[in-house]
């Protein structure tokens, strides 16, 4: 017996489907199709965020740099309220049974903790720390004219490949 799902559009002998059943952000995949220009309102969401973003001087390699030598609240106070938002709304999420926009139920499943997280991490604060810039912001650096930044956003994207590409040799 199957025990995988098969997605609406798997092409036969595509199994692309059984390795994605196994990555935590799979799990809550809407199965709707929708029409190419719905995707126009996480576009919105995006410059919206962006905005935000260059008016909290969250993409400022100067507040970031002030961070990482233990000069400057600011940055702290903007990650840890994002954290106690990110807990308040999971904590509502699971208390009223909130549903996507879809009507889909939201499932939240435990993640084991790793060596690999560990590594990860220092390698993420290391870049982070470097170049001042985190994977959010980078778009809105970009969109300020920090086109220097390209390079950084590529070489981000590089990172993301090469971790694909060698995630079964790696420590996890």
């Amino acid at each position: 017996m199957k025990t995988t799902t098969e997605p609406i559009n798997a092409q036969p002998g595509n199994t692309d489907f059984e390795v994605r059943s196994l990555d935590t952000i799979c799990i809550n995949e809407s199965r709707k199709q929708h029409p190419w220009w719905y995707n126009f309102k996480y576009m919105a969401v995006g410059v919206l965020f962006g905005v935000v973003f260059v008016k909290a001087e969250v993409i400022s390699w100067f507040r970031i740099q002030e961070m990482f030598r233990l000069q400057s609240f600011h940055m702290y106070g903007v990650i840890g309220t994002a954290v106690v938002v990110g807990i308040i709304s999971v904590w509502l999420i699971k208390k009223f049974n909130i549903k996507t926009i879809h009507g889909e139920k939201i499932e939240f499943h435990p993640k084991k903790f790793n060596k690999g997280q560990i590594y990860g991490g220092l390698i993420f604060g290391l870049g982070w720390a470097l170049t001042g810039a985190c994977p959010g912001p980078l778009f809105a650096q970009v969109g300020t004219g920090a086109l220097v930044v390209i390079v950084v956003l590529l070489s981000a994207i590089a990172g993301t490949w090469t971790y694909g590409y060698f995630r079964e040799k790696l420590p996890h």
